[in-house]
């Protein structure tokens, strides 16, 4: 079972604080350790998650992103990300619902729900929500999914989005153009043997807020 090294997070700390091409260069065989236990910790947990869903991400190599920053339109010019990123996506047009790993020593945190769903889909979801919102709250303030995932972290449009009465009971839901959440680790939590369980049981929390978004946005292609 991959498990998430030390001396993994100990390399992102210090790329934090050294983050240039020079130390980076000195630094590439300690990168390649870092990011090879990150892969074979990704490899573990898509390997699980294949237990209990259906994911389309090949391997754990696939679902990490570059730690190479674009920095062509940021006022931040540092070369390199402080942090792993990776992401699982399911299969089949039927399972919607994105999965985001993300481990930072100090700010680790899985995320999931929609990050930025098209046009239509945004369209699908606002109006199932003004038609009847009791579905989609009934999931949200189930007890375990607050404790684990808390409330929406998405952006929202400031007034109603048009089309939607600006005095709708719901309006506060109807907003949001995201429809995302987040559970943060300590580091503690994150260099445990167990740490890829903690994260399957935690996606497994949110699987009715999928099932839910699913059915919404399918409906039509049945």
């Amino acid at each position: 079972m991959g498990a998430i090294q030390k001396s993994t997070l100990e390399f992102l700390n210090q790329l934090k604080v050294n983050n240039n091409r020079e130390w980076f260069e000195r630094n590439k065989e300690r990168y390649r350790a870092a990011h090879e236990n990150m892969i074979g910790f990704m490899d573990s947990l898509i390997a699980e998650m294949n237990k209990v869903d259906n994911i389309e991400t090949i391997s754990g190599k696939k679902s990490l992103f570059r730690i190479y920053r674009d920095v062509r339109f940021s006022k931040d010019k540092s070369p390199y990300k402080s942090f792993f990123g990776a992401r699982m996506a399911r299969a089949t047009k039927w399972l919607r619902g994105g999965h985001y790993i993300h481990i930072e020593p100090g700010n680790s945190f899985i995320a999931a729900g929609f990050f930025n769903p098209n046009s239509a889909d945004l369209k699908l979801i606002r109006e199932d929500i003004a038609h009847d919102s009791k579905p989609l709250k009934t999931i949200l303030e189930e007890k375990d999914f607050k404790k684990v995932w808390g409330t929406f972290k998405g952006d929202s449009v400031k007034t109603a989005p048009r089309g939607f009465d600006k005095d709708h009971p719901d309006l506060d839901l109807i907003r949001f153009k995201q429809f995302h959440l987040s559970h943060h680790f300590s580091d503690e939590e994150v260099l445990t043997e167990d740490f890829v369980f903690e994260v399957v049981k935690s996606f497994l929390v949110i699987r009715p807020y999928f099932d839910y978004m699913s059915e919404v946005l399918t409906r039509d292609m049945k």
